[in-house]
This record gives structure tokens, sequence and C-alpha cells, in this order.
């Protein structure tokens, strides 16, 4: 497995060579450095840790640290550990977007849009009870009837209610890297990605 962090810069249209204009999402991928490789002998598993953006030293605690310094790298904001990984790697190197090729096929990780607390119209795409005919007052976007009779008595698991929505790890796989722009650390996917301008994703194929 091939792995990196990156920024979610927004959302445009790629042309191809035939001419086919295609939604894609433009994210700023990397540089991260890797921060500790661990091995079957000294963790019980194999695993690379990279680090992503820079953070001032003076918003890190003295543990981390001590952990950014054994690495010899500065001091970073997200740390994600990855098990599989494909081609040895020491700590203090750097993984670039130059990892990806076009035409790969990839998985996005992020967190997507927080929407608070929706009612089930919005939520789970109800219709409503149906109007303000025979005498139902203000009921267009209210769920209807949630319960049973006497069996079971109760409100089963799972039912579909209003709720908190979005704010959740959200994963869109089989996406094509349609370009890669390594001059400036950008990568063009197909299709759009999980979460907001600016929040941070996860790419890995």
């Amino acid at each position: 497995m091939k792995a990196i962090l990156g920024t979610k810069v927004g959302m445009t249209n790629f042309t191809d060579a035939d001419g086919n204009r295609i939604p894609c999402t433009v994210i700023s991928a990397g540089p991260c450095s890797v921060i500790q490789v661990k091995t079957e002998e000294t963790d019980g598993y194999n695993a690379v840790q990279i680090g992503y953006e820079d953070k001032k030293e003076k918003h890190t605690t003295r543990a981390m640290q001590g952990h950014f310094d054994k690495a010899g790298v500065s001091p970073k904001r997200h740390l994600v550990e990855l098990r599989d990984f494909d081609f040895e790697k020491k700590p203090g190197d750097e993984l670039t977007v130059d990892l990806f090729e076009e035409g790969d096929k990839v998985n996005v990780v992020g967190t997507s849009k927080g929407k608070g607390f929706q009612g089930v119209v919005k939520r789970h795409g109800f219709s409503g009870v149906g109007g303000r005919t025979h005498g139902q007052h203000n009921r267009e976007r209210a769920p209807g009837s949630i319960g049973m009779a006497s069996t079971p008595s109760r409100v089963l698991k799972g039912m579909r209610m209003g709720g908190r929505t979005g704010n959740e790890r959200v994963t869109v796989k089989n996406l094509e890297v349609l370009s890669i722009l390594s001059e400036d650390n950008l990568m063009v996917v197909s299709g759009n990605v999980p979460g907001h301008k600016g929040s941070t994703v996860l790419i890995k194929a």
C-alpha cells in the first residue's frame, strides 16, 4: 500500500483526451515526513507512521517533541499510521505526491461536512406526513408514526429518525488520478472527496 496525507483544495472539472468533461477534486498532497517505522521485533507488527503539516514547537508537548526530534523532523499537526507499506522507508524520509501516477485508482478518507441536528426529510429523504389537508397542521416535515402496538411495545433499534448529520469518517473508493502536478504538490482525482475546503484527507492505493 502507498498513501499520503493532503489538503482538499476544491472542485473543478477536467477535460480528457477525448474531450469529455469530468468533475474532479484538487488535493494538495504532501509532502509528508516519516516519523517512525514499526517492526515485528520492536512493536509486534509492521507499520509506518507519517506526519503532515508543520506546527509550532510551543504547541507541542515535550514527549511529542522528543518523538519528532528522534526522527529529525519538525513537529507535525497530523499523524497517521499505515500498515502494509510497499517499500522501505526510514525516519526522516519525505513522501511526495510522486508516490502516485496518473491512472492510479485511489481511496480517499476524510471527515464529511457536519450539518448539525437534522430532521428526517433532510437526513433520510422522507417526504413528510402529507400536507396541510384534513386538519394536519405543520406536518409537512414530520416523521409520522415510529412505534408499534402491544407487540413489541417499543421502538425498534435502527429506526430512521432525526439526529446529527455528517461529521463522520467517510471513505470514497476507486477514484482515478487524472493529473499529477509535482512542482506544486497537487493531485487531481475524479469525482468528489469528503470534507470541506481545507480539510485534511488521506489518499491511499
